[in-house]
Formats: structure tokens, sequence, C-alpha cells
């Protein structure tokens, strides 16, 4: 008799660990990049902001909402037929629509419009550094979170951080300047974010279904509307009328690698290394995006901008330190995700 071949050898946890973190690290940073480049006026964007956040969404919609209808289905063939909204999202309106205002609509317009004013430095440092700092403060305002002194130490950190990049803008505002009002956008993104991720832990949602969710509302609220407003030209848009292969790259780039091929990997990487230590990779992303901002994009690394990196970063380790220290084992800390939408 023939031997029997041998079983396919399949990866191990840690290689698909790790090969989920890298993926998730790169993605974020690049987010920053591309985002800049594409939305800076002054480097001949084809794209609008606005016409960037629907490409992200068009293209994030074109493969989650089929995956909600069916998890819809199968959520119908177990009896459930409370936990979705129009057949799309596999959760209630009430709360699809909560998560996606802030998750889903907010925090890419703001984001993207946050590109055609500051640089990608400034992202680098206000978007990442903003987040934890926003969310640490919702979730003891509404989840009556505790924040220790050492937390509290870390987010004094990124908001030292956040003062030497956003604060000097700000005085520059009298001087003519732009780039206040981009890391203005940059801190309210984040905090969109941020309220995405609190109400995201208080209702206890999967990762995936509230992905999905959130693309639903923004696919079935800033789609029609805003294509019927670039189409009557009530808004500048170049959505229509650009190059095919820039829109289909943005909505491959900004909706398939930004929301779901990142939104997976970061998933897989939190099964594996845990929230916190995934936290503590996830910190790398302001360093690199902000070295890829210089090298790749030439922008000026002016010595506050250094400064507040470090103190961003060093805060975000810092309070997730702090937090290691005190969870005992086991504790689940959905919160400590620092994720910027992208």
């Amino acid at each position: 008799m023939p031997t029997p071949s041998a079983p396919v050898s399949r990866l191990s946890p840690r290689t698909i660990g790790t090969s989920a973190a890298v993926i998730t690290v790169l993605s974020w940073t690049s987010f920053i990049l591309v985002a800049r480049a594409s939305a800076d006026p002054a480097r001949g964007g084809l794209l609008t902001p606005l016409d960037l956040a629907y490409c992200r969404i068009v293209g994030a919609a074109l493969i989650l909402l089929p995956w909600g209808a069916y998890l819809v289905r199968q959520d119908r063939a177990r009896g459930l037929t409370g936990s979705s909204w129009l057949g799309l999202s596999p959760l209630s309106r009430r709360v699809t629509v909560s998560v996606g205002l802030f998750g889903g609509l907010l925090y890419a317009m703001l984001a993207y419009s946050g590109f055609a004013y500051a640089p990608a430095l400034h992202a680098s440092v206000l978007m990442p550094g903003s987040l934890p700092l926003w969310t640490a403060l919702l979730a003891a305002w509404l989840l009556r979170d505790h924040i220790t002194p050492a937390r509290a130490t870390g987010l004094a950190l990124i908001v030292l951080g956040d003062l030497l990049v956003g604060g000097l803008s700000l005085l520059r505002a009298f001087e003519g300047g732009q780039v206040w009002l981009g890391d203005l956008l940059f801190m309210s993104a984040a905090l969109c974010w941020a309220t995405y991720s609190v109400l995201a832990r208080h209702h206890g949602l999967d990762a995936v279904r509230a992905t999905i969710a959130i693309t639903t509302f923004a696919a079935v609220t800033y789609v029609p509307v805003y294509s019927a407003l670039a189409l009557t030209g009530v808004v500048q848009a170049q959505i229509f009328t650009a190059p095919l292969r820039e829109v289909l790259f943005q909505a491959s780039f900004q909706g398939w690698g930004s929301v779901v091929i990142s939104g997976i990997t970061f998933t897989q990487m939190i099964r594996y290394f845990g929230p916190v230590r995934s936290t503590m990779i996830t910190a790398l992303v302001p360093g690199l995006s902000a070295i890829g901002a210089v090298l790749i994009l030439g922008e000026p690394l002016h010595w506050n901008l250094v400064a507040g990196l470090l103190l961003v970063t060093a805060g975000i380790l810092f309070g997730v330190r702090a937090t290691r220290l005190t969870a005992t084992p086991g504790t689940v800390l959905p919160n400590l995700q620092t994720s910027t939408g992208r």
C-alpha cells in the first residue's frame, strides 16, 4: 500500500501573531503617509479629503456589507431577529448608529480633512497620541474607570507632547498659518475614534461585527448624500472626474487595507499577544510614521516635533506598563486599543 502523504504543515500561532503585528503596524504607518500625500493640495492630490473618505467607505463596504448580510442571515437562522439593521449590519439599529457615527463617518471626514492642512509628522504625534488620552478620559467619565496615579503620569506626558506640537502651531495661526486647523482636526478625529472604542467596550462588541456596523452606517448615510452633492456641484469634488486608477487605488488602500485587512490583523494580534503587549507594539506607529514623513515625504523635523514624539511614545508605554502592573491575570483590557481607525 502507498504510504499516506504527510499532512500539510500549518503556520504556528507565533508566526501568525507576529505576521499580524507586522501587517498592522505597517498598515497604520502607511495610512498616515499615503493620506497626507493624497490629501495635500501642494502635492498635486487628485482627490479632495472628502473624496478620500468616500473611497474608504465604498472600498470597505464592497467587502463588509456582503459579510454583514451573511452574518445577519446566520443570526436569523438561530432565531436572533432583533440584532440587525437593514439586513446588513449584524448589530441593532441603535448600536449601529451610535458607533457608526463616531467610528465610521466622523472619524474618516475629520482625519482626511486634517491631512489637507497639517503635515504627516503632526498626525504621527497627535492622532496616536491623543487617542489613549481621550479614551482614558471618556472611560473614566462614562464607564467609571479609575485612573491610577501611574497611568495619570503617562497621560500627562501625552498632553505635554500634544502641546509641544499643536500649541506651537496655534501660536503661528496669528501669522496666517493653517497648520493649527489640521492639528485640531487630528485631535477631533482621535476623540471620535476614542468615543467609538468606549462605546464598543460598553456594549461588549465583537471587533468584526463592530467594523461591519460602522461601515454599514457610513455607507448608507454618507455615500448617497455625498454622491448627490458631488454630481449637482454643491460640493467641490473630484471623485467622478479623477482618473479611474486613482479612485481604485484609494478604494483598495483606504478601504480594503486600512479598514478590512488591518482590522482583521489587529484582532489576530490581540488574540496572540494580548491587549497590553499589542498596545506596546502599536506604540511604534508614531515613530515609524514620523521617520517615513521625513524620508519619503521630505517633511522638516523640528525640535518640538521630536520632543512631542518622544513624550507621546513614552506616555503610551508608561501607561501600558502601569496598566499591566495593576491588571490581574486573565483580565481583558479592550480600552487599551490604540488604533487610529485607519
